[in-house]
């Protein structure tokens, strides 16, 4: 494919090799950089199961040998879930976010000691967690300017005015952007909301009419499918200036972006959506940023819906191409807080 040639061959020039570095910054040739792999079961999601097996089935599948042969530390393995007293609490919305206030503590305690999360999640719903952990990851106490990648065939921009469906799933990004569900948005460690312009949407292709209003009058950043398969040069320039205006980038993909045939057990795909290969590589190129801090992956097909693991193995290549990134980060550390 002439998309995945153009990609291998940036990246063969451009490939460097670094010597991992600790938390503190300082050189140890005898650390190797280190993952924390987060499951997230919880969805939010009404009239339907609380729990997902997307997370497990991904973990169960060998992701942390993946990760250890490709040179990094993966620290013990870890699951969300309530206290005794929190599982108590009724609400699915507010009990999505109390899970996900506990996602932020791991992603937050992550970054300040300098390791990488990758979380396993259910559904988008967990963006808001991981964007919460980020924020308020520094030492100092005070909050960090997030930035967010979401590559996902949805904008997931919808608020309860808008929404056709009334899946909570398709209003993360703009509960994110502090536009809805303020008490989810802070239970979720998110407060304040990021500004629209820390947020870059990737392959986003089906908008409901509303919600393409609340885009189109947004400050929100776009990577077409195309550019992500063929244009390195417009993703590096996407994170350089997230970079600039942000302390912290958080890349989150869910799963029905990719092309079909990847995909052929989720219920919302969308025609038209990169392969695996093309998305890792355009993952690559992100995650060669220092300050690019974590990866989610959503909504992965398990078990029944993926009988022939056509989907496990597109997960894993989207972890690989990532992960694949941080090999190759210079000037900055390994997993460098970046500040």
């Amino acid at each position: 494919m002439q998309s995945t040639r153009a990609w291998r061959a940036f990246f063969a020039a451009a490939f460097v090799t670094t010597i991992p570095l600790d938390a503190a910054g300082q050189d140890d040739a005898r650390s190797p950089m280190r993952v924390s792999v987060i499951q997230m079961p919880f969805t939010g999601a009404r009239n339907v199961p609380e729990i997902s097996d997307n997370p497990e089935y991904l973990y169960r599948n060998g992701i942390t040998d993946t990760i250890r042969a490709m040179g990094f530390e993966v620290t013990p393995d870890r699951t969300v879930g309530l206290t005794a007293t929190e599982d108590g609490e009724y609400g699915e919305w507010h009990r999505m976010g109390l899970a996900n206030g506990h996602l932020a503590d791991m992603v937050a305690g992550n970054w300040r000691s300098g390791t990488l999360t990758v979380g396993l999640l259910g559904n988008c719903t967990s963006v808001i967690g991981v964007l919460g952990g980020l924020q308020h990851s520094g030492v100092d106490g005070e909050p960090r300017e997030i930035g967010l990648v979401f590559i996902d065939a949805h904008g997931d921009f919808n608020v309860p005015e808008t929404t056709l469906s009334g899946m909570l799933g398709g209003m993360p990004v703009a509960v994110s952007a502090g536009m809805a569900l303020h008490n989810l948005r802070r239970e979720s460690g998110l407060d304040p909301g990021i500004p629209t312009d820390h947020i870059v949407m990737g392959a986003v292709r089906d908008l409901d009419p509303l919600e393409r209003e609340l885009v189109d009058a947004s400050d929100v950043q776009h990577l077409t499918v195309d550019d992500l398969a063929n244009h390195p040069d417009r993703v590096r320039a996407q994170i350089e200036r997230l970079a600039t205006i942000t302390d912290a980038i958080y890349v989150h993909v869910d799963m029905d972006v990719l092309d079909r045939r990847e995909v052929p057990g989720h219920p919302l795909t969308v025609p038209g959506g990169p392969t695996s290969a093309d998305l890792a590589a355009a993952l690559t190129e992100m995650f060669r940023h220092p300050k690019v801090a974590a990866l989610g992956i959503a909504s992965t097909p398990a078990n029944e819906r993926d009988p022939t693991g056509v989907s496990l193995r597109a997960a894993y290549n989207l972890i690989e191409g990532a992960l694949t990134g941080v090999r190759q980060r210079s000037g900055g550390g390994s997993v460098s807080a970046g500040w």
